[in-house]
């Protein structure tokens, strides 16, 4: 599916290709950049190859809050609590 580019929603003349901005469509003319006479931004970058393989310490608290909840600790509702226990390996035999 492709869709024509709209047009730029600004009077005047129109430069450049004409993108989404908070104020409406715009050209490159009337974009905030352009209206302040500055060049137009150029892509970064971008994210390092790494960005979303970098371990989270939540995993590790993760294990710490499970603790917490089987040594009752923390509160939970009883599933959790159960859930916790049987993860931990730490239930205890009723008497």
């Amino acid at each position: 599916m492709t869709t024509e580019p709209r047009p730029c929603e600004a009077v005047g003349k129109h430069t450049g290709p004409v993108r989404p901005y908070a104020m409406g469509w715009l050209c490159s003319r009337h974009s905030p950049w352009g209206r302040a006479g500055q060049a137009e931004p150029q892509p970064g970058p971008g994210w390092p190859s790494d960005a979303w393989s970098t371990p989270s310490p939540d995993s590790a608290s993760r294990v710490h809050d499970a603790r917490a909840v089987a040594s009752g600790k923390r509160r939970s509702s009883l599933a959790t609590y159960r859930a916790a226990q049987a993860a931990v390996g730490a239930r205890k035999d009723p008497k």
